[in-house]
């Protein structure tokens, strides 16, 4: 019985045929993410619609052509993305997605950024009630912002990019998923509807926000060859990432991608000074997003690279190097503070304690890496005061590429750790397995199916 997965990510997009009979993905494919539109202000990050849309249904089609009697299409996406749609479906915006800082703009008022703004208008108990899900990177702050600029047309329906791919491709009316709509910053995790104070208090209740379903709810039919496939309401790819790689509750969660984040499973609803988001069989997902990451380590290797690149040389994997560089410096007194996109929280990242002996490569990594570590420590004994988790749960590109990374993380905490490989399309896997089980009421991942 085969399902075809597909994850839309910020680099790429990916997909597999997920063969449920013998629990495997196979014709796993990847293909590059159209990048942004080159835009004057670098705080935009927006991508065309339409390329989105070709490049989903580019892949969706070769997988199809390897399982053509598919039983369903199954999706996740990068969190946070948004595009606006009209009643008719019709696009009304570009896809705005999570790397887009738009509201640290000032605002015309004078008193701080958009953003800034925002926040003066929610108050501490909404923002908790929405598991502290308020940042630039979100999508009610790209709205509070076209709103304050009327720039909000009215009536339109804010969707995350894979309803919107789910819908343009189905041409069907969108409904998010909860683990996705948490991503909007507008959700009311104590009831499971959108927070309707902070939607009025941010001027956004002109728009029409799209209906909330269950994990494993049929949103669409996708024509192909004469067949209507259903596709299934897609979910965030952290959750997804996350189920993939069989999170334990006794485990802490290691994300290193792109961004990265640190998450402790619980079984109910516990807000505090971390984020909260909703995950499954009635569980949730404590968590910090704000650790350095992949982009963090680029803009590193970007400036080393910079003078080669104007020479039109082509680095040829410079990781090797680096790592192995970064391997044979057992200790640095240079310092790297990786704090490159926390310009919200008025801070900025730096490099220190520079010598003659230690600007080099090896030692910038190694520090960069140590901060890592001990940035990730940091968020853990904050989710998890007690220390008492059992192992450390990597995944993550980053992750999985970077030994000397890994080690250098396991060393600050002292704990044993495995590593998910595949871990989204993994995820899929066992979300078509949930709704392909006979008697399975949608919304409802079974505890054994996650064991």
């Amino acid at each position: 019985m085969p399902f075809i997965g597909i994850d839309i990510g910020t680099t790429y997009i990916k997909g597999a045929v997920l063969d449920l009979d013998r629990k495997r993905l196979t014709g796993i494919r990847r293909i590059t993410a159209p990048g942004p539109i080159p835009c004057q202000s670098p705080l935009y990050h927006e991508v065309s619609p339409n390329r989105m849309i070709g490049s989903a249904a580019t892949l969706l089609k070769e997988l199809l052509s390897y399982a053509p009697e598919s039983n369903g299409i199954v999706m996740c996406s990068q969190m946070h993305g948004m595009v606006l749609l009209d009643r008719l479906g019709r696009v009304r915006s570009n896809c705005i997605t999570w790397l887009d800082q738009r509201a640290l703009e000032p605002h015309p008022s004078g008193d701080g950024s958009y953003f800034e703004m925002l926040l003066k208008r929610v108050s501490p108990q909404s923002l908790s009630e929405v598991g502290n899900e308020l940042c630039p990177s979100r999508p009610i702050s790209f709205l509070f912002w076209l709103a304050e600029r009327d720039q909000l047309p009215v009536n339109v329906i804010p969707v995350s990019l894979a309803e919107f791919v789910v819908s343009t491709l189905c041409e069907s009316v969108p409904a998010i998923e909860f683990t996705n709509a948490s991503g909007y910053g507008a959700l009311n995790l104590g009831t499971m509807s959108w927070h309707r104070e902070i939607i009025e208090n941010l001027g956004l209740d002109c728009l029409n926000w799209p209906k909330l379903c269950n994990c494993g709810e049929i949103t669409g039919y996708f024509p192909y060859h004469g067949n209507r496939i259903p596709m299934y309401s897609p979910i965030g790819d952290y959750q997804c990432a996350l189920l993939g790689s069989l999170l334990g509750e006794d485990e802490l969660s290691l994300n290193i991608a792109t961004g990265a984040q640190v998450s402790r499973l619980t079984r109910g609803l516990v807000l505090g000074e971390y984020q909260t988001r909703p995950y499954f069989s009635g569980k949730f997902l404590n968590t910090f997003t704000h650790p350095p990451g992949g982009r963090s380590l680029d803009l590193i290797l970007d400036l080393l690279s910079e003078l080669a690149l104007l020479q039109g040389l082509k680095l040829n994997d410079p990781w090797k190097f680096i790592q192995s560089a970064a391997q044979a410096v057992q200790a640095t007194d240079l310092s790297v503070d990786l704090d490159f996109f926390s310009s919200a929280l008025n801070k900025r990242g730096r490099i220190s304690s520079i010598g003659s002996n230690n600007l080099k490569i090896g030692h910038i990594f190694r520090a960069a890496f140590l901060n890592m570590a001990e940035s990730f420590h940091e968020c853990a004994t904050k989710l998890w005061p007690e220390q008492s988790w059992k192992n450390l749960l990597f995944s993550g590109g980053v992750a999985a590429k970077l030994d000397v990374l890994r080690k250098a993380i396991q060393a600050q905490f002292n704990a044993p750790f495995r590593i998910a490989e595949e871990d989204t399309l993994n995820g899929l896997l066992l979300l078509a397995s949930m709704i392909a089980r006979p008697g399975n009421s949608h919304g409802k991942l079974n505890d054994e199916v996650l064991e």
